[in-house]
Parts: C-alpha cells; sequence; structure tokens
C-alpha cells in the first residue's frame, strides 16, 4: 500500500509542477488602434467577432503565489482583464500585482484610466515606468489624479536593471530608438525559472538599435521567445501614402534580416503589435504563407508561453 501511495505521489509531480509553473497569457496583438480602427465602417470586425484583435498586451501569471500582472495598458483594458480572469481568476479587482509599461504612446497606457475614480476605483496598483513616463503620469492630468488618489503606486525602471517580482521571475527593461514624445520607450526581458521572453511591440528600426550597439540577433539568441514589432508588412500596404520613412520596421524587412538565423532561432519569432492594414493579422493569407514558409509565425491571442 506503502508503495502504491508513493508512485501515486510521484506521478503527480509533473502535473503539479506545470499548474504552479509561470506562464505568459498573449492578450492582444493589434498597433494601438485595434481591430477594426475607427474610421474604417466596412471592416467585417464590426460584426463578425472573428475579425477583431485587441490592443498589444500580454499577461504574466504566478499560479504558485496567485500573482498577475500586465504589460501594458491598453484601450482594452476592460476586455482583457475580463480575459485574464478567465485563464486565472483572483478574487481582488482588478487583482494585479503590477503595470508594466513600455512608453506613453495611445495604445501603450492609456487603459490607466480604467482603474481610476471614474471606473474601477483600483488602490495602490503598482504601475513600473522609465523615469520620464513617470514624472509624464505624475505632472499631468488625468494620469495625476490616478497618483492623486492613490489608485496607482509609481516604480521607476531603470534601463538595464531587473526587477524581481518573486524568486523566480524577473522582468527588465531595456531602452529601445522609436518616438518619444512624452517618455522614453522601451522592451522587456521577462525572465522565469526555465525560460525567457522578449517583448519589443514598438522600434523605429534594427538598424537604429544596432547603431547603439544592440543586435536583434543577439537577443533572440539569448531568450525562447521573442515578441516582435510588426506593426506593417511591406511598404505599399497603405494606398496613397510613401511608407519608407514610417517608424517600424515591415516584417518583410525583418524576415530579410534574420533569414541567416537557425530554424531553431527563426521559430521563436512571434510577431505582434500589428496594425489594421496588415494582411499577415489573418491566417490563410498570401502573407502568412510566406512567413511560414520562412519559419516566422504571428502572435494568436490567448496562446500561452510557459517560464
Amino acid at each position: 500500500m506503502r508503495f502504491i501511495l508513493l508512485f501515486f505521489l510521484l506521478s503527480a509531480l509533473p502535473s503539479y509542477a506545470q499548474e504552479t509553473a509561470p506562464y505568459l497569457v498573449v492578450l492582444g496583438i493589434a498597433q494601438d488602434g485595434g481591430v477594426p480602427q475607427a474610421g474604417t465602417p466596412q471592416h467585417p470586425g464590426w460584426d463578425d467577432p472573428a475579425h477583431r484583435r485587441l490592443v498589444v498586451a500580454l499577461a504574466l501569471v504566478d499560479p504558485a503565489t496567485s500573482q498577475r500582472w500586465l504589460f501594458e495598458a491598453t484601450p482594452d483594458l476592460r476586455a482583457q482583464l475580463h480575459r485574464l480572469d478567465a485563464v486565472f481568476p483572483v478574487e481582488a479587482t482588478p487583482g494585479l500585482t503590477g503595470v508594466f509599461l513600455t512608453h506613453a504612446h495611445m495604445g501603450h497606457y492609456t487603459g490607466l484610466l480604467y482603474l481610476g475614480h471614474e471606473s474601477m476605483g483600483a488602490h495602490g496598483v503598482p504601475v513600473y515606468a522609465m523615469p520620464r513616463l513617470a514624472e509624464y503620469l505624475r505632472a499631468n492630468g488625468p494620469w495625476s489624479q490616478l497618483v492623486r488618489y492613490e489608485n496607482i503606486v509609481l516604480h521607476p525602471l531603470e534601463d538595464g536593471v531587473p526587477v524581481r517580482l518573486t524568486d523566480e521571475i524577473t522582468v527588465t527593461p531595456f531602452l529601445v530608438p522609436h518616438r518619444q514624445e512624452f517618455s522614453e520607450v522601451v522592451g522587456f526581458r521577462i525572465d522565469g525559472p526555465n525560460h525567457a521572453v522578449l517583448f519589443i511591440p514598438d522600434i523605429d528600426s534594427w538598424t537604429a538599435w544596432d547603431a547603439q550597439g544592440t543586435r536583434i540577433e543577439d537577443l533572440i539568441r539569448a531568450v525562447d521567445v521573442a515578441y516582435l514589432d510588426a506593426t506593417f508588412y511591406a511598404d505599399g500596404e497603405i494606398p496613397g501614402r510613401d511608407m519608407s520613412g514610417f517608424p517600424h520596421p515591415f516584417i518583410t524587412h525583418t524576415m530579410e534580416r534574420l533569414a541567416a538565423l537557425p530554424a531553431e532561432e527563426r521559430a521563436r519569432v512571434r510577431f505582434i503589435h500589428l496594425n489594421h492594414t496588415n494582411p499577415a493579422l489573418w491566417p490563410g493569407t498570401e502573407a502568412r504563407r510566406i512567413m511560414e514558409a520562412e519559419g516566422f509565425r504571428v502572435a494568436e491571442e490567448m496562446e500561452r508561453v510557459g517560464l
């Protein structure tokens, strides 16, 4: 009987480990305006949920401690919290141990308003932001009201300095070149006990980063999954506009640059932050066929990545 009991306990261990290991969930993959975007009355997404995509966001879940963190506070925060509650419900509202922000563009921080007095009336939600962004939130309404009412508590980040969330989870911000009208712009490396993930939803270009001494190939090589800026698929995507100066790397350019990587490393790339015009948003398109033939993929909403 003792042998049977011991065998039962040991056989249950892998399942228990799987249930308690931290993981990431993709809560949105679209560019800041979402899909469908405002001003597109003919878009099928208005009537068909299958043609909708939420604004780019990740959630980090640690079942062992029942903690949850968001990466980005998007205009779709309501729906994304609802999705997160379905994946890993907690008793508290909003049930967030913290929110990490990349920068002060529309799709990445404006959802903080839902934590405020007119909505959830949250108390003391830690918001991790770089110094300029933290000061912008502190000094400018309506964000300053969130700080004054203590709906949020600002925690400053420092370039390259890890934030330890638990004994097994760290988050490291790193500066990236992108439009900085109101704040710095960062990506994040998220490390768990077994795996690491890269999150770069916005960047001007990989060559601009080269000039600052960082090569995207080196970062991909050092992680298990890399979520990379894929705002536009290729030049000509937006009719009547010269896109050559748009501050994002085209998917076609990124694929060309990374073509020499081993297949295993190319498979780590998951494109994210897709504009509503991007044909790679949709399964079965020629853009998707080309990407998949080259060994790349697009992030899918609600996919999970174990850490």
